[in-house]
């Protein structure tokens, strides 16, 4: 058996014994770091290739709240809400994607268009009041246990399904790196005039990672939603949640396939331990250490945590990044 694939067994061993000898408050946290490191690893797949997108806070929110609303509101089971939820992202993306792509609005420009975006959601979910609950939140109907309603008391079914759902974002991520558009995709990133020339379909590429990445945003959104059963516009869409995806992202290397999760393992335990540290002492301590520690941490670590620690020694900065393009 070869180093990987020991390696790899090792590391499903141990998430398999972890919700047996974990206590219940680490198994909360660890869920969380699951999904979240879903979502990150989901955004990585424009960021890398320098497609930077600040409204995956939308497809978030959309992923979230739609199958909760369906199922408060009309007893839709998550099994088929979900599914919509993840349509009406796509939908959305190509919506937003393919004018911007059509018209070569790219770089700060395209940029600044889903940081717009994201707050358009945001600012819908808050005006719409008396079906989302507004600023104040909404809490989905609980039945207990059920599988219909993908409600679940015990951490344990819930672990189960982050798990699944974080190494099917890491097949995904694998899946890009080493097919056959890879290469099309840095090409874009390097110059799309150049690309285009030698016969890549610069539109369809951009529109495909697009529409995966926010299909997958939405799927994390809507499974941490099922989880916490409460959902606040604040939390789960707008600029900040798009932000967060963004920095943790960066922060962990979304040039590497488990950097994304590395930076939601992170920021996570930071934010969690800041919290439980300051407690209700200096109130704003904790998250102004919080980005000050991030903004640290992106500016000496420009390729992240995990693709620093895979730099090769002695290297300069400029054949580090073509060095993490080739890696992935």
């Amino acid at each position: 058996m070869s180093t990987t694939r020991l390696a790899w067994a090792a590391g499903l061993a141990i998430l398999i014994v972890l919700p047996f000898i974990t206590p219940t408050y680490f198994l909360h946290l660890l869920i969380q770091i699951l999904i979240w490191a879903f979502i990150y690893t989901a955004w990585s797949l424009m960021g890398r290739f320098g497609f930077v997108s600040f409204g995956h806070g939308a497809f978030m929110g959309i992923g979230a709240y739609v199958p909760a609303l369906l199922w408060s509101y009309w007893n839709v089971t998550p099994w088929l809400g979900i599914p919509l939820g993840v349509v009406l992202s796509g939908l959305l993306a190509i919506i937003i994607g393919y004018p911007c792509f059509r018209r070569r609005v790219i770089g700060h420009y395209f940029a600044l268009v889903t940081l717009a975006l994201s707050q358009v959601v945001l600012l819908s979910l808050i005006a719409a009041r008396e079906i989302t609950g507004g600023s104040l939140g909404f809490t989905q109907r609980a039945v207990g246990y059920s599988w219909y309603a993908l409600q679940f008391p015990e951490k344990s079914y819930f672990y189960a399904i982050a798990v699944l759902l974080w190494l099917f974002g890491l097949a995904v991520w694998r899946r890009i790196d080493r097919g056959i558009g890879r290469e099309a995709l840095e090409a874009i990133s390097e110059d799309e005039e150049a690309a285009a020339s030698v016969g890549i379909d610069v539109l369809r590429e951009k529109m495909r990672v697009t529409v995966i990445s926010a299909a997958l945003t939405a799927l994390g959104g809507a499974v941490y939603g099922q989880y916490v059963m409460y959902l606040n516009p604040e939390t789960v869409s707008g600029i900040a949640v798009s932000l967060q995806i963004v920095f943790a992202a960066i922060a962990g290397g979304v040039y590497s396939l488990f950097g994304p999760s590395v930076g939601a393992l992170l920021t996570l335990s930071l934010t969690e331990g800041l919290r439980v540290w300051f407690g209700a002492n200096f109130v704003g301590a904790a998250n102004t250490i919080y980005g000050i520690l991030l903004v640290l941490c992106i500016i000496f670590m420009p390729q992240g945590i995990v693709g620093t620690l895979q730099r090769p020694k002695g290297s300069s900065a400029r054949r580090d990044i073509a060095w993490n393009w080739r890696k992935g």
